[in-house]
């Protein structure tokens, strides 16, 4: 794991570091492996992106992409065309390719990569407005420029532009029904059904985002955009054991990532590229400057976000190793001049990641795009079914903006059948008092019954958001037992003369409240 410890202290996608041991391991390399096997490259570049996809699915947070779903919709489908047509009239014109080789190249390099972008960017946190687009957008256009490629690499006359579009939409809607459907079938049987080990839980998980993938390929539809979906549905369904179940995805991820990476810098000829490095980069430059700027631009107009942000999205439309696994769709199809492209996308993406790479994080800043650091950190709840007990186990981390800092057991107010059994601080665990004050770093073990375990985890979300008062001041979650409506003004201006969550009642040394209730 020296790669990722070192891509993350360099700003560098890993992406780099995993292809360079493929082309040290390969042709021209220290090992000299001879590998030329385009066709198994796909094969398991396709296996490898159905599980990154998967894992960005699980992921993405609903309450973050909702509000950017239209948006990212039109990115990843007016954006990818605007950015088709550009790229390639670039690669015939400038470079001198026939038009099919120049349009594989234009819809080969419009996909970008939520693993690249998030990974330089995760030193520079972004509004949710910002990095929902960005992710959905990279979710969704996989799809439509997997149908233009192999539309481009099919011997023989490409068919018209309306055919092409009727084929996108009629395999979008396919994929979309069948990852929505697939989803919501394996989260309610895995709500309903108690598997005997915990473990299961995270391989039932991948097994359902996978099925989807094959039941989209099977009925002819997006099983690329089946697969996202479905990930999303079971990653917004509040699952048992779902920490774990993230960081298994998060680990496949990461192993699809390496292996894939490897396989195409073994396939790749270094020698091959010296011939292709000025066509790759004055295609890049255009894709870059030009085409993407323009995609994001025009098809964002009709949203009305601040030309700041959509110049940072501009910027951050990385390519990463969904470019290089298309680009061997030619090579299988036998397309005149198929290896060329693969080698100028494959430099292509190397050069224009170590610019982009490094100064995202430095346009952000420069932008002054950044999350309000003051913003209230979600909750990391995980629950454990008791089968036998018909209850639930609820650990709750509280993490270091939440306004669960310094309300006290008892100002949770949970649902009668629910109460915090133990709590570890300093990496140590004591069974809490009813005026014990939480912190930030605490994490919490309660135990809800069955029938409160749903209005428990809304009441311990409302109070991380909204502090002691969360209630009575209209965030998530059940107010006080008994309150008058009528109340609610009253409580506002008490809300407002004490301070959201107590923060700012003195405290003593040892970090309780002077009084309290």
């Amino acid at each position: 794991m020296a790669a990722v410890r070192i891509s993350s202290r360099s700003g560098l996608p890993s992406l780099l570091l995993y292809l360079g041991i493929g082309i040290a391991m390969g042709q021209d390399g220290i090992f000299d492996v001879k590998f030329d096997n385009a066709e198994l490259t796909q094969v398991i570049g396709y296996a490898a992106l159905v599980v990154i996809l998967a894992e960005g699915g699980l992921g993405t947070k609903w309450k973050e992409v909702k509000p950017a779903l239209p948006a990212a919709a039109v990115l990843s489908t007016v954006g990818v065309g605007i950015s088709v047509g550009v790229t390639a009239s670039a690669a015939h014109y400038l470079v001198g390719l026939d038009w099919r080789q120049a349009l594989i190249i234009g819809a080969v390099v419009s996909s970008t990569d939520a693993a690249a972008v998030f990974s330089v960017l995760r030193k520079v946190p972004l509004p949710s407005r910002i990095t929902g687009v960005l992710e959905a957008e990279s979710g969704f256009n996989d799809a439509p420029v997997v149908i233009l490629v192999v539309a481009f690499s099919t011997v023989g006359p490409v068919e018209h532009w309306y055919v092409l579009v009727g084929e996108i939409a009629l395999e979008l809607a396919i994929g979309a029904a069948i990852g929505l459907t697939v989803g919501w079938l394996g989260a309610f049987g895995l709500r309903h059904v108690a598997l005997p080990a915990s473990g299961l839980y995270p391989i039932a998980v991948m097994a359902i985002a996978v099925s989807a993938y094959a039941a989209g390929a099977m009925v002819h539809g997006s099983g690329f955009l089946a697969v996202y979906l479905a990930a999303m549905v079971l990653g917004n369904s509040k699952l048992p054991h779902w920490p774990a179940t993230r960081g298994f995805a998060d680990g496949l991820g990461w192993m699809a990532q390496i292996g894939m990476f490897v396989l195409l810098g073994l396939l790749v000829t270094p020698h091959d590229l010296i011939a292709d490095f000025w066509p790759a980069v004055v295609v890049g430059l255009v894709l870059t400057a030009v085409a993407r700027p323009l995609s994001v631009f025009i098809s964002l107009a009709p949203f009305r976000l601040p030309h700041r942000e959509k110049a940072l999205m501009s910027w951050a439309g990385l390519r990463g190793a969904v470019p290089i696994i298309l680009a061997t769709i030619p090579m299988v199809s036998g397309i005149e001049g198929s290896t060329r492209v693969f080698n100028i996308v494959f430099v292509l993406v190397i050069v224009y990641t170590l610019i982009q790479g490094p100064t995202l994080p430095w346009l952000a800043k420069a932008l002054k795009i950044s999350d309000d650091p003051s913003e209230t950190a979600d909750l990391g709840i995980e629950s454990a079914p008791l089968e036998r007990l018909r209850g639930h186990l609820l650990s709750v981390a509280v993490p270091g903006s939440s306004r669960m800092h310094g309300v006290e057991v008892a100002e949770l107010r949970l649902p009668a059948g629910a109460a915090v059994t133990l709590v570890v601080r300093d990496d140590k665990s004591f069974v809490p008092a009813p005026s014990t004050v939480l912190r930030r770093g605490d994490e919490l073990l309660v135990v809800a019954t069955d029938p409160v375990r749903d209005a428990t985890e809304a009441r311990l979300r409302a109070v991380g958001e909204g502090g002691k008062l969360a209630g009575w001041l209209g965030t998530g979650g059940a107010g006080r037992p008994g309150q008058d409506p009528a109340d609610t003004p009253h409580l506002l201006r008490l809300a407002k003369k004490l301070g959201r969550g107590g923060e700012d009642r003195p405290r003593d040394k040892a970090g309780a409240r002077r009084g309290g209730h």
